[in-house]
């Protein structure tokens, strides 16, 4: 591989203005036994910019059912609430879809435990407000890439679903995920080959055995991988030290953490 080919490879750090963003809920949908797809739209989206698959924005909601939103507002030492104000609850999402011309976003909610988002998407309804911090940076992985390894639980699978939707017809890739519930396994809709692999959420290291198995590709890949904090920790081990992969060629994030409440995570 020539120095202009692994030049193409070479990943992207985006930087975006930071920017509050009070959004009203346009549509929900029921995807999966699981999953709600919430559509939200406002003028503010005007300038919206999310460059990567693995993009969370942090949606700001109510801190109790009925109370009024207060969002941030820029002020002279940056963002920050009026006094008084109570702080709303907040959580990382990924961009799902983003229409600029409409100026709708759609955001795929996780419908798991008592946590305030999956009681506040379950109780939304059009005309909901929200506010929308950022995305404040992108991690842009090229899809020029041969092939692309995308490892994770339920919370990765709407950045999967957005990679998968990505990539071009040159391309190979290869899905590992776990989920609890057979019902939330999709058909995804990509260009690229696919090779698919669900399996039963079970313990810790469960996701790390399946992807120790797998025969990766010839050629030059990226692996990515999102969900609870000691499995990615396991995933990663499983790409770096089992299969002998670049640390430059692996992403690993954990999105959530047992006994942790909005817990977000690098892992590397």
């Amino acid at each position: 591989m020539n120095t202009s080919q692994i030049s193409s490879l070479a990943v992207e750090r985006a930087r975006h203005p930071l920017q509050v963003r009070r959004l009203e809920v346009k549509r929900i949908d029921r995807i999966s036994a699981s999953f709600l797809r919430i559509r939200f739209a406002g003028d503010a989206l005007h300038n919206f910019v999310s460059a990567s698959f693995d993009d969370h924005a942090k949606l700001m909601l109510p801190p109790e059912p009925g109370q009024p939103l207060v969002l941030p507002e820029p002020g002279p030492d940056g963002l920050a609430l009026p006094p008084g104000a109570q702080r709303p609850a907040m959580r990382d999402y990924t961009p799902r879809h983003f229409d600029a011309a409409a100026r709708v976003l759609d955001i795929e909610f996780v419908l798991h435990g008592d946590g305030v988002a999956s009681r506040w998407a379950q109780a939304a309804k059009p005309g909901d407000e929200v506010g929308l911090g950022g995305p404040r940076g992108s991690f842009v992985v090229p899809i020029g890439f041969d092939w692309h390894v995308l490892v994770g639980d339920e919370t990765a699978i709407p950045a999967i679903a957005r990679r998968l939707e990505e990539l071009p017809d040159t391309a190979q890739a290869i899905t590992v995920i776990a989920t609890a519930d057979v019902g939330d396994r999709r058909a995804f809709s990509t260009r690229a080959r696919l090779q698919t692999h669900w399996i039963e959420t079970g313990s810790t290291d469960a996701l790390a055995r399946q992807v120790a198995a797998l025969t990766l590709p010839a050629g030059e890949g990226f692996a990515w991988a999102a969900g609870e904090a000691a499995s990615m920790a396991a995933v990663r081990q499983a790409l770096v030290d089992g299969h002998g992969l670049d640390k430059a060629r692996v992403r690993a994030s954990a999105y959530w953490k047992r006994g942790s409440a909005g817990h977000h995570e690098t892992l590397g």
